[in-house]
C-alpha cells in the first residue's frame, strides 16, 4: 500500500512520516486515515531544521489534519500571492512547532516551483484571534496549531508561525 499518494508532487517523500513525536491516539487517527484514497496534494510543506516534511491537502477537516496538514479556506492558496493559512494538530504533523525558532527555513514546494520562506514571528492567541489569517500585501505563510503542545483535552489556545518568502525556485526540469 502507498502511504502517501498525496504526494504526487513530490515523488521524494519517505513512505511514512516521523511519528516519534506524536501521540499514539494521532499516530492510530493516520493509520486509519489511509484507509481512503487522498486527493492530491497543493504542495509538500518542508521544515528541516526541525524533521517537518508532511503534504498540505486543501481544508481543515478531521480526516484530512489526521491525514496531512491542511490549508485554511478563505486564505490565500499555497503558492499564490498573499498569506497562505496553514493548519495541523499540535499532537501530530505540527509537534515539531514547538521546537522551531525565528530565522528557520521553510520550504513549500508546488508544481509552480520551491517557495522558501523564513521565519519571522511565533506567539500565541486565544481561538478566536483569526486576524492572524487576514491577508498580506507581500506572501506569507501562517502555521496554526493548538497549545500547548502537551495539554490534554481540547486546547485553550493557538501557536502561530509567521514566515515571510524570501525566494522562489522553478520547478525542475528532469534531466534527458
Amino acid at each position: 500500500m502507498k502511504h502517501f499518494a498525496v504526494y504526487q508532487a513530490s515523488p521524494s517523500i519517505p513512505s511514512s512520516p516521523d511519528q516519534r513525536l506524536w501521540s499514539p491516539e494521532r499516530v492510530r487517527a493516520w493509520e486509519e486515515s489511509l484507509s481512503r484514497d487522498a486527493p492530491e496534494a497543493l504542495a509538500v510543506l518542508r521544515i528541516p531544521r526541525i524533521g517537518v516534511e508532511v503534504p498540505v491537502l486543501e481544508g481543515t477537516d478531521d480526516w484530512t489534519l489526521n491525514r496531512a496538514v491542511g490549508h485554511i479556506e478563505d486564505t490565500a492558496r499555497p503558492g499564490g500571492t498573499g498569506n497562505s493559512g496553514i493548519a495541523g494538530h499540535r499532537d501530530g504533523f505540527f509537534r515539531a512547532l514547538k521546537d522551531i525558532h525565528d530565522g528557520d527555513v521553510i520550504e513549500l514546494k508546488t508544481l509552480g516551483g520551491t517557495e522558501i520562506y523564513q521565519v519571522r514571528r511565533t506567539w500565541i492567541v486565544d481561538p478566536e484571534d483569526v486576524s492572524v489569517l487576514d491577508p498580506t500585501d507581500a506572501p506569507a505563510l501562517t502555521l496554526v496549531t493548538c497549545y500547548p503542545f502537551y495539554f490534554v483535552g481540547s486546547a485553550p489556545q493557538r501557536f502561530i508561525v509567521r514566515a515571510v518568502l524570501t525566494k522562489t525556485e522553478p520547478p525542475r526540469t528532469p534531466s534527458v
